[in-house]
């Protein structure tokens, strides 16, 4: 619903002229303070929506389980970190 209502350029615009406004107002402890904050908050943002879309696409499968989601889910991590280690 957010995405359709603000234009990509208009989203990462504000984002940035926000970030810039900020610069001026707090020095380097408190901008990292507050960055590290909104990153955390992204991250349950995208994480929610990660299990949300997983549990809407196996939602009408019912063999697959939670622990087999887990289990892919560890997989493809494993092999990433294997990509990464090369």
């Amino acid at each position: 619903m957010f995405s359709r209502r603000i234009s990509p350029k208009i989203s990462t615009f504000s984002a940035v002229a926000v970030g810039y406004l900020l610069l001026d107002d707090l020095n380097a402890s408190e901008q990292n303070a507050l960055g590290n904050w909104l990153m955390l908050v992204a991250q349950v943002l995208c994480t929610n929506a990660y299990f949300r879309q997983l549990k809407n696409q196996y939602e009408d499968d019912s063999e697959v389980n939670g622990v087999e989601v887990l289990s892919k889910m560890k997989d493809a991590l494993d092999k990433e970190i294997n990509h990464l280690g090369k």
